[in-house]
């Protein structure tokens, strides 16, 4: 007997009762006995037709009905149910090697190498963008030059592929406005281009380019070289100790250290603190003085850090515009003092950029290792939440939460998922809630069409913005909505990632064209798209 079409029944009546419950209004409840009913159903008849990952899910979940309410919102029964919402998405869109690609550990994915590519060709985009990503990386893609050199600063890649012949900017004058904010880092640069002469190639590698590609390109000597240069790009971060732009430590070298600084520690009794700082509004001086200036305040900082600590004490740089600065046999009260006093010293200093003079204030979190029960990366952490106090209080300050505390937050981020299949909504909501992006509170909403967010107060407000918006849906597509946010009122508050077919070229090229953040096929692996979203939700502090 062919049971293909009683499961697919089976299936759609899974989902029409999932849909009838998640509609249900505000006020209207659901008894748990309805819900075991259900549940007792699916695993009889999923059972019945060999479909044993829903028959484990549905039994699962009736053991856990036990201690449960009477009744059930909505919201509760969504979050309950989940496990299955999240096995008929995968039992859907993929085959075993897809499914078992969700279920793997977001380390892999957080730890990806991204790439960057520029390019006005979108169809070369794509194509290069699903070759890299069948290898397991990260790949940012942008069609205008402008915006791809301020998402360069904002991703940092570890790979930059450009192509020579762009509009309004070429190749070249884009890798001199990389390379002049950024001459100590290597980022490994593929230069592409239709043209293969002697002088386009020399040109290229006099530039910075560490290889060449003429179009068409060989996809198979691509991949091979690409991860080459990325193989090359992790033996130099792990060989360097010393921070390029800044000349202080570089986080590796904290990481041992901070080892030593423990167990020196836990050898003599003696406290150490651990403190992070970070310069107040960096974000601000890199947009109005640009790059070149943004690193120079960066190296200033540094340094004066550096000249005003004592030679036991040690700074090193933790990425961006934070710092780490370990103060050994140092009480926190002690070591708060003293970065309050370096706090007003360092304000007075003048920084000029085409005779405008400026002045930076930095803001700093403290947390002291006095118990062996706390590990260095828990005092990190600790340290972290403090400095974000700091910020939340106002900024040009120390704090001090040596007992934890509930981290204040004062930046709401609206994220907004626009999709009109409910699965998915269930998925991407479920997803964004588990995380935790540091100084944001995360106000999460799903709309069912493109009209709904469109005609909503949430559209209209002046706050940070970040969209998952599905490219295809009634009424008003996606391509709809990205254009009505870009030449809406506040643009540049919104980010967006736009999920797309497999087969949609024309509805990528037109997003890439409108400005689109990112983009992602469906089927997604929620792991790889939860670390994309991560970066790009980074880059919006």
């Amino acid at each position: 007997m062919d049971l293909q079409k009683y499961s697919k029944h089976l299936i759609q009546n899974t989902k029409s009762k999932l849909y009838e419950w998640f509609h249900y209004d505000e006020d209207k409840l659901i008894s748990t006995m309805e819900v075991y009913r259900f549940l007792h159903s699916l695993k009889g008849t999923s059972g019945t037709l060999q479909l044993e990952g829903f028959m484990q899910v549905s039994t699962d979940l009736l053991s856990k009905l036990e201690n449960t309410a009477e009744n059930w919102d909505k919201e509760e029964v969504g979050k309950f149910l989940y496990p299955l919402i999240e096995h008929i998405y995968k039992y859907e869109n993929s085959n075993e090697s897809l499914a078992m690609s969700m279920l793997n550990d977001t380390a892999f994915y957080s730890n990806a190498p991204i790439i960057q590519i520029i390019d006005d060709d979108a169809s070369m985009l794509i194509l290069l963008k699903d070759v890299l990503e069948e290898q397991g990386c990260i790949v940012i893609t942008n069609t205008n030059p402008e915006m791809a050199v301020r998402q360069y600063f904002d991703m940092k890649p570890d790979c930059l592929i450009l192509d020579i012949h762009l509009p309004k900017k070429d190749g070249f004058q884009i890798l001199n406005a990389i390379y002049e904010h950024n001459k100590k880092h290597f980022i490994p640069t593929i230069m592409i281009s239709i043209e293969n002469s002697i002088e386009i190639r020399k040109e290229a590698y006099k530039k910075g380019a560490d290889d060449f590609f003429e179009k068409p390109i060989d996809l198979e000597e691509f991949v091979v070289k690409v991860n080459r240069h990325l193989q090359r790009k992790k033996l130099f971060d792990e060989l360097v100790l010393i921070d390029e732009v800044t000349q202080v430590y570089n986080r590796k070298y904290l990481v041992t250290s901070l080892q030593r600084f423990y167990q020196d520690f836990k050898r003599t009794k003696q406290p150490f603190s651990i403190s992070i700082v970070d310069i107040d509004f960096f974000k601000k001086v890199n947009d109005t003085y640009g790059h070149q200036m943004g690193d120079q305040v960066l190296r200033e900082f540094a340094q004066y850090i550096k000249r005003n600590i004592r030679c036991s004490d040690m700074i090193c740089r933790y990425g961006g515009e934070e710092f780490v600065i370990i103060f050994p046999k140092t009480t926190n009260i002690e070591a708060k003092n003293r970065l309050n006093d370096l706090i007003k010293e360092f304000s007075q200093i003048e920084f000029i950029h085409n005779d405008i003079i400026f002045t930076v204030t930095f803001s700093g979190g403290v947390f002291t290792i006095e118990d062996e029960s706390i590990t260095p990366d828990m005092a990190i952490e600790q340290a972290d939440k403090s400095l974000y106090e700091a910020k939340s209080l106002g900024r040009a300050r120390v704090e001090c939460l040596q007992i934890t505390q509930a981290l204040y937050v004062n930046n709401k981020l609206n994220i907004s998922v626009i999709d009109d299949d409910f699965i998915i909504r269930s998925i991407l909501v479920q997803m964004l809630e588990s995380m935790r992006i540091a100084n944001f509170e995360l106000d999460i909403k799903a709309f069912e069409s493109g009209t709904s967010f469109i005609n909503s107060d949430r559209a209209k407000q002046d706050v940070n913005h970040f969209l998952i918006l599905d490219g295809v849906m009634p009424e008003m597509d996606g391509l709809e909505v990205l254009q009505q946010i870009k030449q809406g009122e506040n643009p540049n508050r919104y980010k967006v990632l736009m999920l797309t077919g497999r087969n949609s070229k024309s509805e990528v090229e037109r997003a890439l064209s409108l400005g689109v953040d990112d983009y992602v096929t469906k089927p997604f692996y929620v792991n790889e798209l939860r670390a994309r979203v991560e970066q790009i939700l980074n880059t919006m502090k």
